[in-house]
């Protein structure tokens, strides 16, 4: 990404965020201030008794700040800004502004669109007591007014190409600015600082609720430092094939809607399952589109990981997923499998599963025929030999490491013990294979 603004309600932190991003990363990061409090400010304009005013400081700026943004861009950092131009108009609609909202496609037309937004996401509730807390009397706005705002927020963003990513911001500072990094896939330099020991990609691979989540769950809540020097993983990031599965049933549920057929998943117990089999192959090729698209891909020498996960079953499933992965991938990578039986993987999918949040991507279920058919047979043990080798995939010869995950335990010591026990020593066979 080249261009990303942060939105959210008042006092979430929005400025203290890209203050600190333009501080740590001077060489990759350069901000910009919320446009409507900056002009708020320097024109001496209150921002609910004079809109009319704010409208027209709006239009005179707006050509300023397009400049900044490309010469940001041309010289090849991150733009990261503070709100935009859809947030006014959301609070206009809330506050009854029809001048602004008039006057709002013209005034946007006119303004690049950025590759991603935001969101530090904040109950209402909390935006209150921090407006208050920071004595900002003057930018202060009320409960009823923010909830029409975020509802006319989301109907806005409904409308717009670019995505619109979440962090929850309802937690301590630092946990909120690591998740912003992450999605900015910011890490950060010193020049003592060791990265060449961790992996360049790691394969994810085994059964559903295997303990794939939770490998990458207690990855991402230690330190670097700790992290590269125990378990050779360096700041890293996820790409998952299950999301985009997710996305193709909600589509689905869209053409249902206007009484089309479904195209690619059937519904089963209030959940989905996947309609035919060539669905595994479109989703490789669609992991193989994001990884050579990602900046973590093409700037190796950044020492960052990628982690690349993935399930699959049946008599060939991973000899044909990993074939069918490109190979230019495969030379960079290496392959952690997490073991558990098929049973185990039942037991665990329905342990996880939340009848209350069904629809929610993090407490999907695989119906149990679902995944009999699909996750009953698993070809893995077949195509390896033993816990740590050489898999030959095509003409390479892929590293991997199996990490016999049973019995379930969510005691940190202990999972730190497996992974260390497997990462190790196919971290050196990586290493020695792969010539680095």
């Amino acid at each position: 990404m080249k261009h990303v603004i942060l939105e959210g309600l008042p006092a979430v932190g929005k400025s203290e965020t890209i203050e600190l991003l333009a501080r740590f990363y001077p060489g990759r990061v350069r901000v910009l201030p919320e446009l409507v409090k900056t002009l708020v400010l320097d024109e001496g304009i209150d921002l609910f008794n004079e809109r009319a005013r704010l409208t027209a400081a709006i239009r005179k700026a707006l050509p300023e700040r397009r400049r900044d943004i490309e010469a940001i861009l041309r010289a090849g950092y991150l733009c990261v800004e503070e709100s935009h131009l859809g947030v006014h108009y959301a609070y206009s609609a809330a506050l009854g502004d029809r001048e602004f909202i008039d006057a709002f496609p013209q005034l946007a037309d006119a303004m690049p669109v950025p590759d991603a937004y935001l969101r530090l996401e904040l109950p209402i509730s909390s935006s209150l007591d921090r407006q208050r807390a920071r004595g900002t009397v003057q930018f202060d706005i009320d409960g009823p007014a923010l909830s029409k705002m975020l509802t006319e927020l989301d109907r806005w963003h409904d409308s717009q190409s670019a995505p619109l990513l979440r962090v929850n911001a309802d937690r301590s500072a630092g946990t909120v600015l690591a998740d912003v990094e992450a999605l900015l896939e910011l890490d950060y330099d010193s020049p003592g600082e060791q990265r060449d020991a961790a992996f360049d990609i790691l394969l994810l691979l085994g059964r559903p609720a295997s303990g794939k989540s939770e490998f990458i769950d207690f990855m991402a809540h230690l330190s670097s430092d700790h992290r590269a020097r125990d378990f050779f993983i360096a700041p890293f990031h996820v790409i998952d094939d299950f999301p985009i599965l997710w996305s193709m049933f909600e589509q689905d549920d869209v053409w249902e809607s206007v009484g089309r057929e479904r195209l690619c998943s059937v519904r089963r117990d209030g959940n989905y399952s996947v309609a035919h089999d060539a669905i595994w192959n479109f989703l490789i090729e669609r992991i193989n589109q994001q990884v050579l698209a990602s900046p973590a891909f093409a700037r190796p020498e950044a020492r960052r990981t990628l982690l690349i996960e993935f399930s699959r079953g049946g008599p060939a499933g991973y000899r044909d997923a990993l074939a069918r992965l490109s190979p230019d991938i495969l030379r960079r990578a290496a392959i952690l499998y997490v073991s558990v039986t098929f049973e185990e993987s039942w037991r665990r999918n329905i342990a996880r599963y939340d009848a209350k949040k069904r629809d929610g991507i993090l407490t999907h279920s695989v119906p149990r025929d679902e995944m009999e058919r699909t996750y009953g047979t698993d070809d893995w043990h077949e195509i390896t030999e033993g816990d740590v080798g050489l898999l030959q995939i095509g003409d390479l010869d892929v590293p991997y490491a199996t990490l016999n995950n049973e019995p379930e335990s969510k005691v940190p010591d202990v999972l730190a013990e497996r992974y260390r026990a497997v990462l190790g020593p196919l971290y050196t066979l990586w290493r020695r294979s792969s010539g680095r």
